[in-house]
């Protein structure tokens, strides 16, 4: 499955509290999709998501704003 947030708009940390949120949610092979164009958003989500060891991307758009696919975690091997 694939859960989407459209954070545009938002000022941290509300992108970054809803991020947590839809990622307790997601399971293994599911992915989310965050948009976001808030300076403190762009800088603190990528720290969360490398300290807790998500794979993820991120993808610079128009207008200063910044795509981030997440894969959940696989939490059978760890």
């Amino acid at each position: 499955m694939i859960y989407k947030y459209d954070g545009r708009g938002e000022k941290c940390p509300v992108p970054l509290v809803n991020l947590r949120l839809l990622l307790k949610k997601i399971n293994p092979n599911d992915e989310c999709i965050i948009i976001i164009d808030d300076l403190g958003s762009i800088t603190d989500i990528p720290k969360l998501l490398a300290k807790k060891g998500y794979d993820y991307r991120e993808q610079i758009k128009a207008n200063g704003m910044v795509e981030i696919s997440v894969k959940a975690l696989d939490m059978s091997n760890k």
